[in-house]
């Protein structure tokens, strides 16, 4: 059997639903991302799960706790699956960077693995080590069920990764929703995704709050 890596995205918060930075920003979920998180442990606790890793915020931490209590199995938790790094930026809304950061965003809109927003962290920094905890757990566990629970940004960067995606297109090629399952399959001849940003484990209502 070979590895079956999960990637989860948390659940919504405020900044998912308005749109706000939120990189170092310890955010809660709402209501609705609690009941995201309720819907994910529901539809996949009878999954053999070998290891749960977890981003050290309150909003993963809280998206992986209803699988975790159900299964019987402790997240460990793992600073390389931070968020990016919005650096002044964070807790801004779109609008009003582009406004009083004009240039930075340009920059970074254009080439964002090596340009970062305002004082914060480049795409390239954020896969070092987000790439670095994708091999420690590959490392560890070969093969099985694992489940990453993580954010926007670095679940993005992580399959760009996986897939020999340009690091700088990541935020133009892959749409990771607030609380959805991605899943890569490694194999003989490498990494394979077999499932991107999937929500059908969610009822209508939820599903239909995309998140950003």
């Amino acid at each position: 059997m070979s590895l079956k890596l999960y990637l989860l995205r948390h659940g919504e918060t405020t900044y998912s639903r308005t749109g706000g930075y939120c990189g170092d920003l310890d955010a809660e979920l709402t209501a609705n991302g609690e009941k995201m998180a309720a819907a994910f442990a529901s539809a996949h606790s009878d999954i053999a799960w070998d290891a749960i890793f977890v981003s050290p915020m309150k909003r993963t931490i809280a998206t992986a706790t209803p699988l975790c209590e159900a299964i019987g199995v402790e997240m460990q938790l793992c600073d390389g699956l931070r968020e990016l790094r919005y650096g002044k930026w964070e807790g801004l809304t779109n609008e009003f960077v582009k406004e009083n950061y004009s240039e930075d965003y340009l920059r970074w809109l254009t080439e964002p693995a090596w340009n970062p927003p305002t004082r914060g962290e480049t795409a390239v920094q954020l896969a070092s080590r987000a790439s670095l905890a994708v091999a420690r757990i590959q490392e560890k566990h070969p093969s099985g069920n694992v489940l990453i629970v993580s954010h926007k940004a670095t679940i993005r960067v992580i399959l760009c990764g996986l897939l020999g995606i340009d690091m700088g297109r990541y935020r133009d090629r892959i749409d990771v929703p607030a609380a959805s399952l991605s899943v890569v399959q490694f194999g003989a001849l490498g990494p394979m995704l077999k499932v991107l940003g999937d929500r059908s484990f969610m009822d209508d209502d939820l599903r239909s709050l995309a998140g950003t």
